[in-house]
This record gives structure tokens, C-alpha cells and sequence, in this order.
């Protein structure tokens, strides 16, 4: 087994990794205990080359490996790829770039909507993962030799799928269905840690003025408490307790204590005091922006049978094209395209067009119908 701990080693396997058309990349990092991830080890396997890279190693600096993930000569394939990007996005300030992500493409091949690693080596390349190292705790040193050969098998199987995956999607003139998920994967946005940005991955549930303000502003407190402290967003308070201090906006430590969610004693904390000096700055800014909720116009109450029927229609398209139906449509473009034929949604355009919504519009103008034959459900033209 190859082990990296020292740069120069690094620099020549990365030469060695940039003179193949694509890496097979994976790491192991640790996350349960705080903010940001841990990286514990990165793997890496091309033609003729495998190795495992110790980040932990005294000395060793990942610039080499760093400026590979930015080399847009090389295609990098992952697995289920996000949390690998924001890894490597936190080291470098840059998205690895070009991407492959086999859990995406598995879609288009037709093995479902996010199939394990494991049951996509099984079924592709018919080998069946060990996984007697699967719960390692990779920051502790030092790593068995079963532990390293764990890891890297993990991108050896994948340096070995993606031909295969490639080859198929190729001959199926496949390839660009996932050009536009792959675009999503490498927005900046979605990796996005901005304090004042932290209240959108939190589901509203109240929309007033008022309780926006106090929960963008309890949120961007929280998101800068796990920040510094490196700690989980749950470790400084849960998210229940967000919503109470948006509902009840406490003016004094004492109110915390009302609070059902929020820890007993947090009033009398440093960050309690800073949380409520927040929140009176927010709310005495005479410029600050008033939230207005803008509502979706509210869908026909007769469209009901016709999304019914859409997602029956989906479902058999997607079976029939042998592609998970999460690639072709989601239910927001379902409904959208069961009340207005010209809805703006992905599945209206380009080969998802193509693939389903031009048989969406077919159904909805009756020129198809479904029927029952056999104990099937079948599409009819008409």
C-alpha cells in the first residue's frame, strides 16, 4: 500500500495522477463533535496508481493534491460527492472542477434515486464491499494495514465504475442528462456558511415581519457560536429553541427561562447576553429590510386527479427509460405542469422534456390515456 505523509511524495503522485484523463477521489473525515469536518485521510486511484494521502502527517502540505482538484484537464469522480466538495472547497477556496458523481449517474443508469456505494459495486462490478472498517475512527493514529486497504479499495471500485458507467451513458447518449446536476453540485451556494444566511435552511413557520427578523437574527447568532467554538449548530442550541426566541423575542436573560427548548442557565451565559444585544440591534435599525412573504398563487382545487395521474405517468416513464424518476421530474414540477402547460420547471425542458414532458401535455390534452391491462397500467395513444 501506498501511504502519503510526506510533500514530496505527494508532489509525485499527483504528477503521476494528472497524467490520466481521471481520479477516483474519496476521504474520511469526522464530523459528530464539531462545525467543520475533519479530514482524516483522502484516497485517490487512477490507471496504474492508488494511494492514501495523511492529511494528519507533521509537515505534510495538501497544495499539490489541491491544485489537482483544480486541474480541469483531469475529470474527478466521486461518490455521492457533497460533502467531499465542501472539504475541499474549505482547503482551497475553489470546487474541485470537472466533477463525476456516480450516485448521480446510477440514476440515469437506472439504479435508483441515491443507492449506497456498496449495492452499486455490488450490482455494477459484482464484488461485495468488506466492511469490517466501516465505523473506524479515522483521526486516531496510527491506521492498521486493514484499515488503509478498507479505505482505498473504496476508490480502487470506483477508478473501476466509471468507465463502465461512462461507456453506458455514453452509448445511451445519456451523458448530458447529468450536466445539469452536476452544475447544481458545483454551486458555491449550497455550500454557502454565511451567518446571515443560516436562517434558510430553517423551515418557516410563521411569516410575519417580526418573526423573520428574530430568527434570521438567532439564527446568524447560532451559525457564528458553532463557527467559532468549532462545534455542531445543535451543540449551542437546537433549532425548537430558535423558533421560541423567534416567537417570544426576549428582551432580558431571564425570559430564556421561559423557554421550553432552550437549556436551563443559558440566560446567565456570555452568549445569551450577546444573542440579546443582537436581537435589539436588529430591531432598532430603522433600515432594516422588512421580510415580505411572497405567496405561490394557490393551486386549482380540481388539479388534484391530474397530478395523480401525472406521477402514474411519471413513474412508467421513468421505468421505461430505466432512470430513477427523482432525475426526471420532482413533485413541485408535477404539480406545476398539472395546472399551467407553459409552467417554468426543469422537466419542461431539454431531454427531460423529451423523456416526460411532452407525454405530461399529451395526458393532459387527452391525445394518451392510461388504462388497466392485465393488472398493468399502461399508456394508450389516442
Amino acid at each position: 500500500m501506498r501511504v502519503v505523509t510526506k510533500t514530496a511524495e505527494l508532489e509525485e503522485l499527483t504528477r503521476e495522477l494528472a497524467a490520466r484523463p481521471f481520479v477516483a477521489v474519496d476521504t474520511e473525515f469526522m464530523r459528530e463533535t464539531t462545525y467543520w469536518p475533519k479530514l482524516c485521510l483522502i484516497q485517490a486511484a487512477a490507471e496504474g496508481v492508488e494511494a492514501a494521502i495523511d492529511p494528519q502527517a507533521a509537515g505534510l502540505d495538501l497544495a499539490p493534491f489541491l491544485a489537482l482538484m483544480n486541474n480541469a484537464a483531469v475529470l474527478k469522480v466521486f461518490h455521492a460527492a457533497r460533502q467531499d466538495l465542501e472539504i475541499f472547497l474549505k482547503l482551497g477556496d475553489a470546487l474541485p472542477h470537472p466533477v463525476f458523481d456516480t450516485q448521480i449517474a446510477a440514476m440515469a443508469c437506472g439504479y435508483g434515486d441515491s443507492i449506497a456505494y456498496d449495492a452499486l459495486v455490488q450490482q455494477m462490478l459484482k464484488r461485495r464491499l468488506d466492511k469490517s472498517s466501516r465505523f473506524t475512527d479515522w483521526a486516531r493514529r496510527p491506521l492498521s494495514d486493514a484499515q488503509l486497504a478498507y479505505a482505498i479499495a473504496d476508490v480502487t471500485h470506483l477508478r473501476d465504475l466509471y468507465p463502465r458507467m461512462h461507456e453506458k451513458l455514453e452509448r445511451e447518449k445519456r451523458l448530458d442528462w447529468l450536466d445539469e446536476e452536476h452544475a447544481k453540485l458545483l454551486d458555491p451556494a449550497i455550500y454557502d456558511t454565511t451567518p446571515e444566511n443560516a436562517w434558510q435552511r430553517l423551515k418557516l413557520r410563521k411569516t410575519t415581519a417580526d418573526y423573520v427578523l428574530g430568527l434570521q437574527t438567532a439564527a446568524a447568532w447560532r451559525e457564528r457560536q458553532a463557527q467559532a467554538r468549532d462545534v455542531p449548530r445543535g451543540r449551542v442550541v437546537k433549532d425548537e429553541a430558535l423558533y421560541e426566541i423567534a416567537e417570544h423575542r426576549p428582551r432580558m436573560g431571564a425570559d430564556f427561562e421561559r423557554m421550553r427548548a432552550v437549556p436551563r442557565g443559558f440566560g446567565n451565559s456570555r452568549g445569551a447576553q450577546e444573542l440579546l444585544q443582537a436581537l435589539d440591534r436588529a430591531f432598532s435599525d430603522p433600515q432594516r429590510p422588512v421580510y415580505k412573504h411572497e405567496r405561490a398563487p394557490a393551486p386549482s382545487s380540481n388539479i388534484g386527479p391530474t397530478v395523480e395521474l401525472l406521477k402514474v405517468l411519471l413513474r412508467l416513464e421513468a421505468d421505461r427509460h430505466q432512470v430513477a424518476p427523482r432525475l426526471i421530474a420532482s413533485a413541485a414540477d408535477v404539480e406545476a405542469i398539472a395546472a399551467n402547460d407553459d409552467a417554468d420547471v426543469e422537466a419542461l425542458r431539454g431531454w427531460r422534456r423529451k423523456v416526460f414532458g411532452e407525454r405530461a401535455l399529451a395526458l393532459k390534452r387527452g391525445q394518451i390515456a392510461l388504462k388497466l391491462e392485465n393488472g398493468k397500467v399502461v399508456v394508450q395513444e389516442r
